[in-house]
């Protein structure tokens, strides 16, 4: 059996302050314990989810669709982990609180 090179799946942005600094945190995070490559594809461009500020610098508002890319280990478990990580409405507390 021939394996894929890698998995892709799609996904929106849902959070509605989109992906700033503290969801970046938590998917480099995330990325940083899977034993493989991430790898965002956006209209803005493209980085490996290794980096937050490469990350951040791709400007992900709510809204906008995405490309993931697994590669490594367990691919088709990790894209769905990361698409779910990327889908999520976070509910940071407001720093006023």
């Amino acid at each position: 059996m021939i394996r894929p090179i890698m998995v892709e799946v799609k996904a929106v942005i849902k959070n509605e302050a989109g992906i700033h600094c503290r969801p970046t945190a938590l998917l480099t995070q995330a990325a940083a314990k899977y034993d493989g490559t991430i790898t965002v594809i956006a209209p803005s461009g493209t980085c490996q989810l290794g980096s937050a500020l490469e990350l951040m610098m791709l400007c992900l508002e709510q809204g906008t669709q995405i490309i993931l890319q697994a590669e490594g280990p367990d691919e088709t478990a990790a894209a769905a982990k990361f698409k779910e990580l990327f889908e999520t409405e976070f509910d940071f507390p407001n720093a006023g609180q």
